[in-house]
Parts: C-alpha cells; sequence; structure tokens
C-alpha cells in the first residue's frame, strides 16, 4: 500500500510550535510508518518525517513574509497530483482546494475535513461528495448534506506528554489568542476563582490581544508565556491544576483538550461543538454554559482522577487508535467488496 500525505504548508510538518492540522497529518504519517506503510509524506522542505519527504517549497508560508501563499499552495498541491499515478490513496489534509484535482486523476482521495472555515466551502464537497471519500474529526462536525466514510478522531502521541500524578496551583490557557477561543473568557474564570493563569497560545488576533487581554497581563496572577513548544507544551499541561477551553464556537476537535488530558490534567470547557465528545462530564473535567459555572467548576477539580484522564484519552485519541481507525477506512476504500 503507498499512500501520499498531504499536509498543509503553512507551517512545518510537524510545526515547530502552532499548526494543529500540520501536527495532525504528521502523527498519521509517522504512525503509518511505524506499521510498515510506504508513506509520502507532501509538506515544507524543512518538515521531518521517517517516511519519504516530496516539496516544492522549502519553508513554510507563514513563517516567511516573502512567500506569496497562494503562488505556493497551488505549486504544492500541483506536484503530488502530476505524481498521483504512483500512489495507491491520498489522504489529504489540505481542506477544500485538492478535490477540484479529484476527477482528474485515476488514484482515490480521502480528505480529512477539519472544519469548515465557512458555508461557503460546502459547495466545493457537495460537488465532490458522490466520487469522493471523507472522514469527519468528531461526530459533532458533520454536515447533514454530505456522506462520510467514517469519523476518527484526532490522535497525538503519547510518548510526548507525561502525566503529573499531582499538579502545581495554575489554570492554563492554551490555544490560539482569538475572540473564538475564549481568552478574555478564561482570565475571567481564573479571577472568579482566585487562581494564577498562564495564557499560552498563538496570537491570531492583534486588535484583540492589544486591546483587551495585554491590559491584564501582569505577570504575577495573569501570565502570558508566549507561543510554546512541545516541550514547553507538556511542561504547561502537565502542571495545570486545569486547562480552561471556553470556546464560542462549535469546535470540530480541540487538540489541546485532548493533549491536557493525556497529561492527566482535566479540561473545563464550555459545552459547545466536539466538546462532549471529548471530555467526560465529572470524570475527565466539566462541561459547563457560562464563565460562573465554569469558575464553580474549579472547585470541584479535585474530585477528577488525573490518572483516569490519561487513561481515557490514551483509550480514545492516542496516535494507535487513530492510525487503526485510518487503516480500516484506507481499506474500505481500497477493497470495497471485503
Amino acid at each position: 500500500m503507498k499512500i501520499a500525505l498531504l499536509s498543509p504548508i503553512a507551517w512545518r510538518t510537524p510545526p515547530v510550535k502552532y499548526g494543529p492540522w500540520e501536527q495532525v497529518a504528521s502523527n498519521i504519517a509517522e504512525g503509518l510508518v511505524e506499521r510498515n506503510i510506504d508513506v509520502s509524506l507532501f509538506a515544507t522542505g524543512n518538515s521531518i518525517t521517517k517516511g519519504k519527504l516530496e516539496y516544492v517549497s522549502e519553508n513554510a508560508w507563514a513563517e516567511d513574509p516573502q512567500m506569496d501563499p497562494k503562488v505556493w499552495e497551488c505549486l504544492h498541491i500541483s506536484n503530488l497530483m502530476e505524481q498521483a499515478g504512483k500512489f495507491d490513496l491520498i489522504h489529504n489534509h489540505f481542506d477544500f482546494l485538492p478535490l477540484s484535482y479529484s476527477r482528474l486523476i485515476k488514484t482515490p482521495m480521502l480528505t480529512t475535513i477539519h472544519g469548515f472555515s465557512s458555508e461557503k466551502i460546502l459547495e466545493v464537497y457537495k460537488k465532490y461528495n458522490k466520487t469522493g471519500y471523507y472522514v469527519s474529526i468528531s461526530n459533532s462536525d458533520r454536515s447533514p448534506e454530505l456522506d462520510y466514510t467514517a469519523t476518527v478522531y484526532n490522535g497525538i502521541n503519547d510518548n510526548e506528554f507525561t502525566i503529573k500524578e499531582r499538579s502545581e496551583n495554575y489554570l492554563l490557557f492554551f490555544g490560539r489568542i482569538h475572540p473564538e477561543k475564549g481568552t478574555l473568557e478564561a482570565i475571567e474564570i481564573a479571577k472568579k476563582s482566585g487562581r494564577r493563569l498562564i495564557i499560552s497560545g498563538l496570537i491570531q488576533d492583534q486588535e484583540y490581544f492589544d486591546s483587551k487581554i495585554k491590559p491584564l497581563i501582569n505577570n504575577d496572577d495573569i501570565v502570558f508565556v508566549g507561543n510554546s513548544g512541545p516541550r514547553e507544551r507538556d511542561q504547561l499541561m502537565g502542571g495545570a491544576y486545569a486547562l480552561l477551553h471556553p470556546i464560542s464556537f462549535k469546535e470540530p476537535f480541540g487538540l489541546s483538550v485532548a493533549e491536557a488530558m493525556m497529561c492527566g490534567t482535566p479540561v473545563i470547557a464550555f459545552n459547545l461543538g466536539s466538546m462532549p465528545e471529548l471530555i467526560v462530564h465529572e470524570k475527565t473535567g466539566f462541561l459547563v454554559d457560562n464563565i460562573a459555572e465554569a469558575a464553580e467548576a474549579v472547585s470541584s477539580i479535585s474530585s477528577i482522577s488525573r490518572k483516569f484522564c490519561r487513561e481515557w484519552a490514551f483509550s480514545k485519541f492516542s496516535r494507535k487508535e487513530m492510525i487503526d481507525g485510518y487503516l480500516a477506512v484506507y481499506e474500505r476504500i481500497l477493497n470495497p467488496g471485503m
């Protein structure tokens, strides 16, 4: 079985810091290599993989202001499509654009839909609904207008996440600094609960950060540590009393939620999108509806078993579970009569 794995090129695969789609693509590539699958990863030239690396762009466009994203994305996607005949299956992690090539090649294409950035992109998915294959990353993120082969939860490499039997006293916000991710709400929850908050993430909305978040950072009870890499992520998540995830949108998955639980850290999240699929209420954290409920939940965190958080995350969101799921999907596509 020869698999072509198409990763985005906004960031390196795996990302140095931020880059969730690239991280998932990397986890899949390395997990497949471990199963002795012939994998070619189409990513940036500075990407790291034990499989075969294919690239046209040495660097990621989000890390190089001289690059035109559209130009290099077109070159990147076409590089794979011009070699499509070499592979048994293309596994697309590049959203909807590669679908426009899918009827021009004979190789079947599986697309993992990492969420819908806009309702407008549904038109592309609908056009190729009968000839393509779609996987959702949560049951909550399925469109009723599309057909899906399966739901496969994002899997993480458990070796990169260390469980700590005892946490420290701080709360953690880990994610994009953006209104929909609830950075400001996390600050309000921390203040109401009387606990220190550490904020880590990529500033995606600079005006929001400058006007709403930065004035509240005092390096005392509200601390901003910037965009953290894997080592810092493990330390921050493992030491946190709880992860705060007060989102205001229907999040398709929430990688940081699974990562925190893999460290044994409970999660307090607003009950939207995929959160009920990721969090076992009162077992691995709390699903709440507002800031007041979240602050109240902080006082109940001591009832959560960190060991069970780790066990739950390992059983649902490990790389092994994800690879098992995708191999089953590959078989269904390549051997439909079996």
